[in-house]
């Protein structure tokens, strides 16, 4: 009887510290591959804006060698100089510019992946540097709703009906982000939460995004109608130097 009593504790003890221990360091790996990542977009981007100062530094050459040019009438060597710079403008500005550094990353490489997926997208967005949430649960959160509208966006399999729209701005003095997409159906849920349609992962990045609007104690509604899933986020907009004096 004594040996059953010690064979159930232990079971009991290892059930108990799998039910407490796995999901934290499951969602610890998960923080950091996806902090590597966030930290990778943040270098690509900051590369992008270094070329973007290079090219207005280098803009008064520029005008420089087409006075020259239609000074000596050389209009074809001027017209194909206009070509080069025009496409190179292009390269340089076709990303989104939040405000935010961090958050210009995470969305600019997103935004390529949804356009490479052939999803319409309308983006929309404004996020101050300087606010009381750090730059990494910020583009974790994004990139977590973005992660999630495309993966339900590609199970529709006519492309002329996916669609994302994001928002983000400022209002009422909270960083108000809406992510609204089309899905197959209806989402499921159990009670008032949400069921990932993902296989294998368990809803993670539901989890993810609920954890870090938590943390700020911000506000996260989501909804969904057939055909269509919406989710919005506020999160508190308070300087970082007004904390450290409030806090």
């Amino acid at each position: 009887m004594l040996t059953a009593f010690i064979l159930f504790l232990i079971i009991f003890i290892n059930i108990l510290l799998w039910w407490l221990l796995v999901p934290k360091l499951v969602d610890r790996r998960i923080s950091r591959f996806q902090n590597d990542l966030v930290s990778r977009y943040y270098d690509e981007i900051n590369i992008m804006y270094r070329k973007m100062r290079g090219w207005r530094h280098d803009y008064h050459n520029h005008i420089q060698v087409l006075k020259a040019n239609m000074s000596l009438a050389q209009y074809a060597q001027a017209s194909d100089y206009l070509d080069r710079l025009e496409q190179d403008l292009t390269e340089v500005d076709q990303v989104l510019k939040t405000g935010n550094v961090m958050v210009d990353a995470i969305l600019n490489s997103k935004l390529s992946m949804i356009q490479e997926r052939h999803i319409a997208v309308d983006a929309t967005a404004i996020v101050p540097e300087d606010i009381a949430v750090s730059g990494i649960d910020l583009s974790i959160l994004i990139g977590n709703l973005l992660d999630n509208a495309m993966e339900a966006c590609m199970e529709i399999p006519e492309e002329s009906e996916r669609f994302i729209r994001i928002y983000v701005d400022i209002i009422k003095k909270q960083l108000y982000i809406s992510v609204t997409n089309s899905m197959k159906g209806k989402a499921a849920r159990a009670g008032e939460h949400f069921l990932s349609r993902k296989q294998g992962n368990h809803g993670f990045g539901l989890l993810r995004i609920d954890n870090i609007v938590s943390k700020y104690h911000g506000y996260l509604n989501r909804q969904t109608e057939n055909g269509v899933f919406a989710t919005e986020v506020m999160l508190p907009l308070i300087p970082l130097r007004d904390k450290a004096v409030t806090g």
